[in-house]
């Protein structure tokens, strides 16, 4: 059973702050060095000097980028930069965005979630974490108490019972916030503090799966900072706020909910490795040789994209390397995961592109121990294939797996069978803004 609760936000005063855009970011995990660096010199009370503040050589146990971050925080809150809301409400957001030539709509619900481990079924991951990630993110926890950016999560209402009653409780009604954002994203944020329609959403929840979309190593993180202070307070109870973790709930149904590919790009793989791949390859796949030459990669690529998409219901991984100058399309043959690995992995997940991906090609084709795949320095994502290409075409990267996006189906049977996907299996389109909310856990 789902818990879901509403809560005393923490918001930008707007007073104070004349433009949102200026003072939010996407999620830590998705920003580059650069970018954490522009987004510190955009405003001096934007949102990453919580999120992801920098490093100093002389930092020490008690002066560091986590406590920083805390003494940061709590001058906003005393100088009204951010201001704790009085009334506890649900915060009902619209984000309308450009897709494919389209404008697009999704919705999204930031609530509180009550925490539950994995095991007991109610709140489901579907992909694997690192470690050193989780271990940074409590620390912040630690020093800050508090949920600087919601989980991006998903639950099924093919009535779409929540939804409707929240775009009825908001409707003709002027947002709390809206604001424009650098890539051309509207947002819109509305209070709702009526206790009718928290009873009737919450009611609605209590019949719900949960499952994380973007923000494992959050939700895990929450999990570990709740044993902590449990363990470090023996005034801890049940009905503590770090019981509960701030999220940003959307429909699985809603057609603004889109999953965009998560393409690789490697480093450090031998050359020997890379020469040896499509002769090795063969085995199991059918390869498509497209050549690379200069002044015609646009028409190349363009070729390359047009099959890779046509093959989206089949297992089609695209390939280009630092060298030879050629893009490959590899089209699994019948049959091969299950004969390989029918006794290792569940059906599933066996024959889902990623698992084909890291299992097939970077397990037994590279030869890839578990602590390369646990080493998140030697991989890289871009959710473009453009940029990945381009990134091993300057010598960024050693080589780009090119993928067909997860299907939703896929993610839900995943989870429901209490299985995970390899890591980043997805990219979730756009990104739940850092920001808007904020969530005190003391």
């Amino acid at each position: 059973m789902a818990k879901i609760i509403p809560f005393r936000g923490i918001l930008y005063n707007p007073v104070k702050i004349d433009n949102m855009a200026n003072v939010v970011a996407p999620p830590f995990d998705i920003i580059s060095e650069r970018e954490q660096l522009e987004y510190h010199e955009k405003h001096p009370h934007n949102i990453i000097r919580l999120t992801l503040g920098k490093t100093n050589q002389d930092d020490t146990s008690t002066n560091n980028r986590y406590t920083r971050s805390a003494d940061c925080f709590n001058k906003w809150l005393s100088g009204h930069i951010m201001e704790r809301d009085k009334t506890p409400a649900f915060y009902f957001t619209a984000m309308e965005f450009t897709h494919e030539n389209k404008m697009v709509t999704r919705y999204g619900l930031i609530v509180l979630v009550g925490l539950e481990p994995f095991e007991k079924g109610v709140v489901l991951p579907h992909e694997k974490t690192f470690p050193n990630v989780k271990s940074e993110r409590l620390e912040l926890m630690k020093a800050c108490h508090a949920n600087f950016s919601p989980i991006f999560s998903l639950y099924s209402d093919n009535e779409n019972r929540v939804l409707d009653k929240l775009k009825n409780a908001t409707f003709n009604k002027t947002a709390d916030n809206a604001f424009t954002d650098s890539n051309g994203h509207k947002h819109f944020l509305w209070r709702i503090t009526d206790t009718a329609v928290h009873r009737h959403v919450s009611e609605a929840f209590k019949d719900k799966l949960i499952f994380i979309a973007d923000g494992h190593h959050r939700y895990e993180t929450a999990l570990n900072y709740r044993d902590w202070l449990s363990a470090n307070r023996p005034n801890f109870s049940a009905d503590h706020p770090a019981n509960y973790v701030m999220m940003y709930l959307c429909s699985m149904e809603d057609p603004g909910l889109i999953i965009l590919p998560a393409h690789r790009m490697l480093n450090q793989v031998p050359a020997a490795s890379r020469l040896s791949l499509m002769k090795k390859a063969g085995a199991y796949f059918d390869i498509i040789t497209i050549p690379y030459k200069n002044g015609q990669q646009a028409e190349a690529r363009a070729q390359f994209m047009s099959i890779l998409s046509s093959n989206n219901s089949k297992n089609c991984i695209g390939v280009f390397m630092k060298d030879p100058r050629e893009l490959y399309l590899l089209t699994l043959k019948p049959g091969v995961m299950d004969q390989m690995f029918t006794d290792e992995l569940p059906e599933v997940v066996r024959n889902i592109d990623v698992t084909v991906l890291s299992r097939l090609i970077f397990m037994e084709i590279f030869g890839f121990d578990q602590f390369r795949h646990d080493n998140e320095k030697l991989i890289a994502y871009s959710s473009t294939a453009k940029d990945a290409i381009d990134a091993v075409d300057t010598g960024k990267h050693d080589i780009a797996f090119i993928m067909n996006s997860t299907k939703i189906q896929q993610v839900r049977k995943i989870a429901e069978a209490g299985l995970v996907m390899p890591r980043k299996a997805t990219y979730f389109f756009p990104k739940v803004t850092t920001g808007q909310v904020l969530n005190k856990l003391d």
